[in-house]
């Protein structure tokens, strides 16, 4: 169990505190819901949280297999749908090491798909998944 806990700072802020490290950290509103948009809004956390994930779920696997996954990175798009307003779709284009043998490629690409916050997204949210085999190793 680990616990977050979260204050309205007024101004459509809320300040969240990870008890377990003490980390810090602020939402706002979307622009287009009347917030400033300065910070990340909840959405954009859902949408960080997926990339990070996956990259965190693929690093796991990859270290145990003695595999350097050094320098890669993610983006991710939020897209929003109306009536109601959610999360519609978040599509993730990950760029992995070049030297990547097709086995690890295949582990990898498993591993994406395979990570708890996109098995903890809604069915209806789409969440395609692209690979780009692009990253010189350091």
């Amino acid at each position: 169990m680990v616990t977050m806990r979260g204050k309205y700072l007024g101004g459509k802020n809320v300040e969240i505190h990870h008890d377990p490290s003490g980390a810090v950290l602020c939402t706002t509103a979307p622009k287009d819901n009347g917030g400033e948009g300065n910070l990340f809004s909840p959405t954009d956390l859902v949408a960080a949280a997926l990339g990070s994930c996956i990259l965190t779920t693929m690093a796991i696997v990859a270290e145990r297999d003695g595999t350097d996954l050094a320098g890669s990175f993610f983006e991710v798009e939020k897209h929003m749908s109306t009536s109601p307003r959610r999360i519609g779709s978040l599509p993730v284009v990950l760029h992995l090491p070049a030297n990547l043998s097709e086995v690890q490629r295949k582990k990898m690409e498993h591993c994406a798909h395979a990570c708890p916050v996109h098995h903890s997204l809604h069915p209806e949210v789409q969440k395609e998944i692209s690979f780009r085999y692009d990253v010189t190793p350091a």
